[in-house]
């Protein structure tokens, strides 16, 4: 039987297609002026009422791995802030990299970021995610919601949603306490060091992982 705490975090990460991951800890979601006024409570949690609709479709489809693979990858796509997510896991090193290769990083990492997590599908099939509650915090909104696995304890799962791309996207999520996109960005900066750097070597690695 897998440990129940993995599963707890493995999920939540495919409820993200990869979602994820997006650690920005220390990093600034700054509000931007009349921003506030174009994304509001309702506004917040009704795009993750939605996210968490196609994610729960996804996870008890019973479509083939690779479908589902790309069906995570365009949730990300879709609800999440994918630019400045792939910056903030590229970490330091997406100052120095050019245009190009941010934009063939980021494309990489989504792809890379619905296999990673896609993979884990099987686990969770008959479990559902549901919006409890919503609240505004700092510059952004919190959306609350509980995964509910067969045989697992319900366990909260926090959505941070913000308009500062000019959309209203989601770009971080807490579960049980825990920021899952930190440990997404470590990952990265690891890999990153592994390669001494070398952002074009990451990129071809992402790409065939």
């Amino acid at each position: 039987m897998a440990h129940p705490v993995l599963n707890r975090r493995a999920f939540a990460a495919t409820a993200l297609a990869g979602a994820a991951f997006v650690a920005i800890p220390g990093a600034a979601f700054v509000a931007i002026p009349g921003a506030a006024l174009a994304l509001d409570l309702n506004s917040a949690r009704a795009l993750i009422d939605r996210a968490i609709g196609d994610v729960n479709k996804v996870i008890n489809s019973g479509k083939p791995e690779a479908a589902m693979f790309k069906d995570f990858e365009a949730i990300f796509a879709r609800y999440a802030d994918v630019n400045a997510i792939a910056r903030s896991a590229l970490g330091p090193a997406a100052r120095s990299a050019s245009p190009s290769q941010m934009k063939n990083f980021t494309r990489a990492y989504q792809s890379y970021i619905g296999r990673k997590y896609g993979r884990r599908f099987r686990e969770f099939i008959g479990g559902t995610i549901e919006v409890v509650d919503a609240k505004p915090l700092k510059s952004y909104f919190e959306v609350i919601s509980v995964a509910r696995l067969r045989g697992e304890a319900p366990f909260d799962l926090r959505w941070h949603v913000s308009n500062k791309s000019g959309k209203d996207l989601f770009f971080n999520i807490i579960i049980e306490g825990v920021n899952m996109l930190a440990s997404e960005r470590e990952e990265v900066g690891a890999m990153l060091k592994k390669r001494k750097g070398d952002i074009d070597a990451l990129i071809g690695d992402l790409q065939s992982a």
